[in-house]
C-alpha cells in the first residue's frame, strides 16, 4: 500500500514539475527569439483586392495584354471625389468607368489598380493595357488614388496598399524587380498624382528622381 501511494504522489510531482511555467515550450505568438525551422512559411504579400465583379464593373469592349514583366508604375489621383466607405467606393468606380467608355470612348476603365483610404479595387487588373498615360500605356501599369491630393493628403494606409501591392506584383512577375515609379507629373503636363500624394512618394525605394 505504501509503495502504491509513494509511486502515486512521486508521479504527481513529476507531473507538476513538466508543467511549470519554466518548462512549457513557447508559443507561437512569443516573439522572444529567431523561428524554429518548423514555423510556418510567411504569407504573401499581396493584399486583398476589390474584384470588379464585386464593384459592378461594366464588360470591356476589348482587352490589349501587356508582355511582362512590367519596369514602369505611374501613379495617378481621380482628382474627383474622396471616397471613405466601401458602398461610395464602388459608386465612384462605377462613374468614373462610365466616363472612360462613354465619353472618352475607352475600352474600359483606364487604370488597373484604384487605391481609396482603405483599400485596393481591381480597374483593368495586371498584364493588361490601360488607358492612363499617353504614350507610357503599353510598358506601365496606372495606379490611381482616389480622391484630389492637390488638397487631400493620403492616408498612411493607402501609402502602405501601395507598397504592398507593388511588391505582390514583383513577387507574381508582373513588375521587373528592378521596376520604376513615377508620379504622372513627372512624364506629362499634368497636376496629377496632386502636391501632398507626389511628395509621399518620393520616400518610395522605387520612385524614380527627376533628371
Amino acid at each position: 500500500m505504501m509503495t502504491y501511494r509513494y509511486s502515486l504522489l512521486h508521479c504527481l510531482f513529476v507531473l507538476c514539475y513538466l508543467l511549470s511555467p519554466s518548462n512549457v515550450a513557447m508559443g507561437q505568438d512569443d516573439d522572444d527569439g529567431p523561428a524554429s525551422s518548423s514555423s510556418p512559411v510567411l504569407e504573401s504579400a499581396c493584399p486583398n483586392v476589390v474584384k470588379r465583379a464585386q464593384w459592378g464593373a461594366a464588360k470591356s469592349t476589348n482587352v490589349t495584354y501587356q508582355v511582362k514583366p512590367v519596369a514602369i508604375v505611374i501613379v495617378h489621383h481621380t482628382a474627383g471625389v474622396r471616397c471613405t466607405t466601401v458602398v461610395s467606393c464602388k459608386e465612384v468606380l462605377r462613374n468614373i468607368q462610365s466616363h472612360h467608355q462613354v465619353q472618352n470612348r475607352w475600352s474600359d476603365i483606364g487604370y488597373n489598380f484604384l487605391i481609396s483610404t482603405g483599400n485596393i479595387y481591381e480597374g483593368i487588373g495586371w498584364h493588361r493595357k490601360g488607358a492612363h498615360l499617353r504614350g507610357f500605356n503599353d510598358k506601365s501599369i496606372g495606379v490611381a488614388f482616389m480622391g484630389n491630393f492637390e488638397q487631400d493628403r493620403p492616408t498612411a494606409r493607402s501609402l502602405e496598399l501601395l507598397a504592398r501591392l507593388l511588391q505582390c506584383g514583383k513577387e507574381l512577375g508582373e513588375l521587373a524587380e528592378d521596376f520604376r515609379l513615377y508620379g504622372a507629373r513627372q512624364l506629362q503636363s499634368t497636376l496629377s498624382p496632386g502636391r501632398w500624394l507626389y511628395m509621399k512618394l518620393k520616400n518610395f525605394e522605387q520612385w524614380q528622381v527627376e533628371e
